[in-house]
């Protein structure tokens, strides 16, 4: 299946490429970049790439305000669509791309890579096996130490740049597929570093029945945090630290070799037992980006689930932007 990749900078250079050339059955042979990329042969527009009949499959990991216009012309031209998260802007855009799919009969899937993250994996796994019983409060961190502001889109003053669309994405994606759409939402966004124009901040509570469920991230944080605290009926569990695919693709380490996923850290659980607290060591499950790719693989090619349907994305959508009307007008807002 030959793949084209729309976008070269960060998320494309350093995982959409990579994983790409690691699935068996993945062929990248195109990329629409600015710059030189080795071996492969460089496009310089979207529309070379939908033009060509060899292309099957399109990966789009351009700036965030592009992913619609790309994807809508994508899949009008006949081709299958990755979409790096955030999926769109704007819910408007998801829900118009939704309905533009199955008129098509292409499969449209959006990258929420940390779905496979090995944290993320053992805790889904803890909690489904009832480790903690009822799951009453959940904090997901993702913190960073930046405290210089970069020359790139990201943190520039666009629509969807800022770190709630581009880290609280995956957080938003994680906590939804543990505990489904909230009941309400409660944020503050901020701009806390000297000179941003963006949101560096987050502080977002998800309100359900009994569970709340804090995401939170920060460019100002040096210090290795928390990354999952989950208190429940039968006990805790904390993990420290960010999963390693991400550093590991960065050395350019190869997708899927020995070791790959691994994480050193394992987290703690706490389990009250008869009355007395019974800690443990927990390894962590090893992530698996490539197993995205592969399931993308799959689904066009024998019709299996698609890995991350854009309903799902949407749903993310829906809670990003509540998110950002909550903190604009200072109140909790129900989803």
């Amino acid at each position: 299946m030959n793949v084209a990749l729309l976008g070269y900078g960060y998320a494309g250079k350093t995982l959409h490429a990579p994983l790409i050339r690691s699935v068996r059955g993945l062929h990248l042979t195109a990329v629409m970049s600015s710059r030189a990329v080795p071996d492969v042969t460089v496009v310089r527009s979207a529309d070379e790439v939908f033009a060509d009949p060899t292309v099957d499959l399109v990966v789009i990991a351009t700036p965030n305000d592009t992913h619609y216009d790309l994807a809508h012309r994508a899949l009008a031209a006949g081709k299958h669509v990755v979409v790096d998260k955030p999926f769109t802007i704007t819910p408007e855009e998801a829900s118009a791309l939704i309905a533009q799919a199955p008129a098509t009969a292409r499969l449209l899937s959006v990258f929420h890579n940390r779905r496979w993250d090995a944290d993320f994996l053992t805790v889904r796994q803890l909690i489904a096996g009832g480790e903690l019983g009822d799951v009453v409060h959940f904090e997901s961190h993702f913190d960073r130490y930046r405290p210089v502001i970069q020359n790139r889109w990201r943190e520039g003053p666009g629509p969807g740049a800022g770190i709630w669309f581009d880290l609280g994405s995956h957080l938003v994606d994680q906590a939804l597929q543990l505990f489904g759409p909230p009941e309400a939402v409660f944020a503050d966004l901020a701009l806390q570093r000297t000179g941003a124009v963006a949101v560096d901040y987050f502080h977002v509570l998800l309100r359900y029945a009994r569970l709340r469920l804090v995401l939170h991230g920060s460019n100002l944080v040096a210090e290795t945090v928390r990354r999952f605290e989950v208190h429940g009926t039968g006990g805790s569990f904390v993990k420290y630290g960010l999963d390693t695919q991400e550093d590991s693709l960065k050395r350019g380490e190869h997708p899927g070799g020995p070791g790959w996923g691994a994480d050193p850290r394992d987290g703690v659980l706490t389990a009250w037992i008869d009355g007395a607290p019974q800690v443990r060591q927990v390894p962590m499950i090893p992530g698996n980006y490539p197993a995205y790719y592969e399931a993308v693989r799959d689904a066009i090619e024998e019709g299996a689930p698609n890995p991350v349907p854009p309903e799902e994305a949407l749903a993310v959508m829906n809670v990003l932007e509540l998110a950002a009307r909550s903190a604009a007008e200072g109140r909790q807002l129900p989803y």
